[in-house]
């Protein structure tokens, strides 16, 4: 544990020394990240120009759940997304093949191989916005509610990560499937913005269980203002555990069956 860590710390001070290289990165994902928001605000706007509740949701519990969508989408940025796209492409090329001899597991290295610290302007964001909602909302947060909310997101995190990881790892058998992570990446903007209670039924089962975007987004916002029963905390955290085990005997199961391609 205290080896990964470490190697999770110097890939991400790696990420940080390249930011510090293009500062105008940053500036432009921040000024990315701050229409983005002026959007999708407008968009709540109009809504609630007609109605005061959208299925249950009031317009500072849907402030609060865009500012979660921010949080989780800027942490997919930051790590999990190029690390994949890169892992995809390492097994194309053949570079992958230098990764596995490395002195640490696979798939850690596999996991944090690239940063994108730009990216955090959304979590930045994403935090600023969670915090004006909720003081909108003007709920005083429990310990306990201030810890199951921060498990619902590790949840979240957990599950989203390893969704990716499956797709990633399907890069062992098939050529290019850098689009997946794309048509992922769109999904979750244009859905996670949302809550999935006001989906049709097949929908909402879709971004349930299929493309996890209600345990990441909806279900940690539900924890913050108050909409979370209990028996949803506790598929959240079953459904992250199958989804890592899963992840992780699949990602054994592919390192069984590569053969290597480097010269």
């Amino acid at each position: 544990m205290r080896h990964g860590l470490r190697v999770l710390r110097a890939f991400l001070s790696l990420g940080v020394l390249n930011l510090v290289q293009y500062r105008s990165d940053f500036f432009i994902a921040l000024l990315n990240a701050l229409i983005s928001l002026v959007t999708q605000v407008l968009a709540l706007s109009v809504i609630f120009t007609a109605t005061s509740d959208l299925r249950g949701w009031g317009p500072n519990d849907l402030l609060v759940l865009v500012g979660i969508q921010f949080f989780i989408a800027g942490l997919i940025g930051v790590v999990m997304r190029p690390s994949m796209e890169a892992l995809m492409e390492g097994i194309r090329l053949g570079t992958f093949d230098y990764l596995l001899t490395k002195p640490a597991d696979s798939q850690l290295l596999a996991s944090v191989q690239m940063v994108a610290p730009q990216a955090a302007t959304d979590v930045v964001v994403g935090v600023g916005v969670v915090a004006y909602g909720m003081t909108r909302l003007g709920v005083t947060l429990s310990p306990l509610d201030v810890a199951l909310f921060l498990v619902m997101l590790l949840a979240g995190l957990v599950i989203v990560y390893s969704f990716l990881l499956l797709l990633a790892t399907c890069a062992f058998w098939f050529v290019k499937l850098e689009n997946v992570l794309v048509i992922f990446q769109a999904l979750f903007g244009n859905a996670g913005r949302w809550p999935v209670t006001i989906f049709p039924p097949w929908l909402r089962a879709f971004l349930t269980f299929v493309v996890p975007v209600a345990f990441a987004v909806t279900v940690p916002a539900q924890a913050l203002t108050g909409q979370l029963g209990g028996g949803s905390a506790l598929l959240a955290v079953v459904v992250a555990i199958g989804f890592f085990v899963v992840s992780r005997l699949f990602w054994k199961f592919a390192l069984r069956h590569y053969t290597g391609a480097s010269a």
